[in-house]
């Protein structure tokens, strides 16, 4: 009991480290901006050990970063396919929002909303208007989906684990690894980038 404590105060201890170390870092945003949208989902399925549930992470892109998120799901996934499509059913309803507020503010988006996932399975479903009796559990999930797909709202595209961005935000990632989505995703330290 001892060792997981002192082990857990040293993970503690790393985490505080990194936030005072990034406490200068920003979104850095440019004005060569478009109207396109999409959106990276993912899942880390049963990834907590007490109950088995999954983390469910989206970031959602313009061209710069508006909206990410990374949470617990509420309900235990049966397959990583299932918790990979509960993100991804997590994203479009963010999306759907953002898309929302933007014509409410008078913004028009001039082309359909990509979403990236990077599960085949979660990919294909979407896709796929015929519900299958072995993914009645995915129901809601899989019907608001479809229909945003069918009504030609959103578009979802399978994308590499090596180019999912969300990863950042569902499993811990080689040091490499997170600096580089940290890149693309245009957080910068301005003391670094000379901003």
């Amino acid at each position: 009991m001892h060792s997981s404590l002192n082990h857990h105060w040293s993970e503690v201890k790393r985490i505080l480290r990194y936030l005072r170390g990034t406490t200068d870092h920003r979104l850095f945003f440019n004005t060569q901006s478009s109207n396109q949208l999409s959106g990276y989902s993912d899942a880390a399925w049963a990834n907590f050990v007490t109950d088995r549930r999954s983390t469910t992470g989206y970031v959602y892109l313009g061209s710069h970063l508006i909206s990410w998120s990374s949470r617990k799901q509420r309900t235990v996934a049966r397959s990583s396919t299932e918790a990979e499509y509960k993100a991804l059913a997590t994203l479009a309803a963010e999306i759907i929002w953002i898309e929302s507020l933007l014509h409410e503010i008078g913004i028009s988006l001039p082309f359909l909303t990509k979403l990236w996932c990077d599960n085949l399975g979660a990919t294909y479903l979407s896709a796929n208007p015929v519900f299958h009796s072995r993914n009645k559990h995915m129901e809601i999930d899989f019907h608001f989906v479809c229909e945003r797909v069918v009504v030609g709202q959103l578009l979802v595209r399978y994308i590499s684990t090596e180019d999912q961005l969300a990863d950042l935000l569902t499993k811990p990632l080689p040091r490499q690894r997170f600096h580089h989505f940290k890149c693309k995703l245009k957080v910068i330290d301005p003391q670094l980038a000379g901003v």
